[in-house]
């Protein structure tokens, strides 16, 4: 691809559901007729739906398939791809400065570097909010990441080789889980059927009942942003799959083999995860005087503007966006980031052509939490139902499983997804096949 100097350059920093999706969006309307430059800078290599990492994490999704390699999706949708971590910002001469790349043995590969923009728009993404409970950072594992999520997963082989391998006949492996909403709850849900599936991986010694799941919820229910209701439902699901659900009891101290709670009690677990809370990361508050709230999202007013400078962006879990006559901000949820991106691809297109910017309208889908191959519980919000409709079983995990074909949709197109969808399928009845052999 060739470009004048005149070219307008968009900078889309944030491989993310949003950033990729948005990326992609304009490399086929504009990238792909040279109308405009159009850049993806993200840290990582390659894209999988964050709300899949509790899969990668258990060991029942196979990363590898499921991963969208940046490069080879930037050629083939007419954008760049630029490996890099966001670090600075220098609002005045229009520039981003992403930090050395370093290999594994610590040498820097490419030096700091400056990248200039047009326009430039964030979308980074939330980390894990440990609040600053003492312990936590030291002794819990999170899954924010690809990399954190793999790391989990070996991590998690480990110990059931340890299990399976020891010398006493008392095996027993805890897993502890803070934090139950949909994060904590789908992978407790995901780690107990990982639990059921050892013996086809040569793992005859320990089995689930060897290994106790435990999640817990500072809260008085599970869920919270459920209908109680559905809440319920949920938790009696957790509970026939023998896992452990504890609620009202805060954690207060996390060491290498238990948690302490508010209470004086504590739980012992070899195992300890991470899944309470979001925070934006920190880096964003240090952006070159950008307006941010106290967990360092950007703020941003209804075209997802950044306050204090009309050519910057944001949005996703890294943004607060308020609407007119709403009590609260757009939640940080994938459906909402997806519609952002739709909403932003129009404004940046507008921006273009000198056109007024679309203001961004949140529609309310619903909720939907999976509860892995067993069942799904949520709620669903549109124009077939006055208010919500809530949903389980069967039918609520089709509507799960729909929002990641949603998603490989904006990415791939229709042909593509249904191949993908295809394939998935027929992996799926050959593994089922291999279990009743």
């Amino acid at each position: 691809m060739h470009y004048s100097n005149q070219t307008h350059h968009f900078v889309v920093v944030g491989g993310g559901a949003g950033g990729l999706e948005l990326a992609t969006k304009l490399g086929n309307k504009l990238g792909k007729r040279n109308k405009a430059r159009i850049t993806l800078v993200d840290a990582a290599l390659t894209h999988v739906w964050k709300p899949l990492l509790h899969e990668v994490a258990a060991g029942s999704l196979n990363s590898d398939a499921a991963q969208v390699d940046f490069r080879v999706h930037a050629q083939q949708h007419y954008f760049e791809y630029q490996p890099g971590r966001l670090t600075g910002l220098n609002r005045d001469q229009k520039t981003i400065t992403l930090a050395p790349i370093k290999n594994s043995a610590g040498e820097t590969v490419v030096a700091e570097r400056h990248l200039s923009y047009d326009t430039l728009v964030l979308a980074v993404g939330s980390t894990t909010n440990d609040f600053g409970t003492k312990g936590a950072a030291e002794f819990c594992q999170f899954l924010d990441s690809q990399e954190q999520a793999r790391r989990f997963h070996r991590n998690l082989l480990n110990r059931y080789l340890q299990e399976e391998f020891a010398d006493s006949s008392e095996r027993n492996l805890r897993v502890a889980i803070i934090g139950a909403g949909a994060t904590g709850v789908e992978l407790a849900a995901e780690l107990r059927y990982a639990s059921q599936q050892l013996e086809y991986y040569g793992l005859h010694h320990i089995g689930p009942d060897n290994i106790s799941i435990s999640l817990i919820e500072a809260g008085e229910r599970i869920l919270p942003a459920l209908k109680e209701r559905l809440s319920s439902a949920a938790c009696r699901e957790l509970k026939k799959l023998n896992i452990e659900v504890l609620t009202s009891k805060p954690v207060t101290e996390i060491t290498g083999q238990s948690l302490h709670f508010a209470d004086g009690s504590e739980l012992e677990a070899e195992i300890k995860v991470w899944a309470a809370g979001i925070k934006a990361p920190t880096f964003l508050s240090e952006l070159d005087g950008l307006e941010t709230n106290r967990i360092n999202q950007l703020k941003v007013d209804a075209t997802l503007r950044t306050t204090r400078d009309d050519s910057i962006y944001a949005f996703g879990d890294c943004a607060e966006c308020w609407l007119e006559g709403n009590e609260r901000p757009v939640p940080p949820r994938a459906q909402a980031a997806h519609q952002q991106a739709s909403t932003l691809y129009k404004t940046l297109i507008a921006k273009l052509e000198g056109k007024a910017a679309h203001p961004f309208v949140y529609k309310d889908h619903g909720s939907l939490v999976s509860l892995s191959d067993y069942t799904a519980v949520g709620s669903l919000m549109g124009n077939l139902s006055k208010g919500s409709m809530m949903v389980e079983g069967k039918l609520a995990r089709l509507f799960y499983v729909s929002l990641y074909r949603m998603h490989q949709y904006a990415l791939h197109g229709f042909f593509k997804t249904g191949l993908i969808w295809l394939n998935d399928r027929l992996m799926k009845a050959i593994h089922s096949r291999m279990k009743l052999h």
